[in-house]
């Protein structure tokens, strides 16, 4: 059974979606991480049950985040996608705080050509767990914003947070 819970952020309100694992600090693994308005984001479904209490470890994570007190995120994540965006996705997880790489340099660390830049781009336009896997932290090769399923000023105020410089 699918938990859910909704936090305010400097992004808006945040969906947050998980099951329960004996595993995961807090009790609970991560399955979805949703903003207002998000390209293909998650939305409460059937079956999905409210459980605020699941979600505090989690929520205070992402507290300390937006506060500038954390850095790399401590969380258990549902596995999901096919086994390219997989690569795709713990190359996004590699990526430090406070730094930007190029679509290209995604493609090179999960084992895909730069041709396939494209694919790349396709697999991180599918990453359900924004702001936790950090897909904000990837830029056009001329150092410019490109793509964002939560929208380009929620990307550019992450990058901002993080004291990133946006150029291009």
């Amino acid at each position: 059974m699918a938990l859910y819970t909704t936090i305010d952020s400097p992004l808006g309100e945040l969906l947050l979606a998980g099951v329960p694992s004996a595993t995961a600090r807090g009790g609970t693994a991560l399955a979805s991480l949703s903003v207002p308005q998000q390209t293909r984001g998650a939305t409460v479904q059937d079956g999905w049950r409210r459980d605020d209490a699941a979600f505090t470890e989690i929520v205070d994570q992402l507290g300390s985040y937006f506060a500038g007190r954390l850095t790399r995120f401590d969380l258990e994540f549902v596995s999901g996608g096919t086994a390219f965006q997989q690569r795709v996705w713990q190359a996004l997880e590699e990526i430090p705080y406070g730094t930007t790489v190029s679509y290209g340099q995604i493609a090179e660390r999960a084992g895909a050509s730069r041709a396939a830049v494209r694919a790349v781009g396709t697999a991180i336009g599918r990453n359900p767990l924004l702001v936790v896997r950090p897909c904000h932290r990837v830029i056009g090769a001329n150092g410019s914003l490109a793509g964002y399923a939560g929208g380009l000023d929620r990307k550019e105020r992450l990058l901002h947070l993080e004291g990133v410089a946006i150029g291009g």
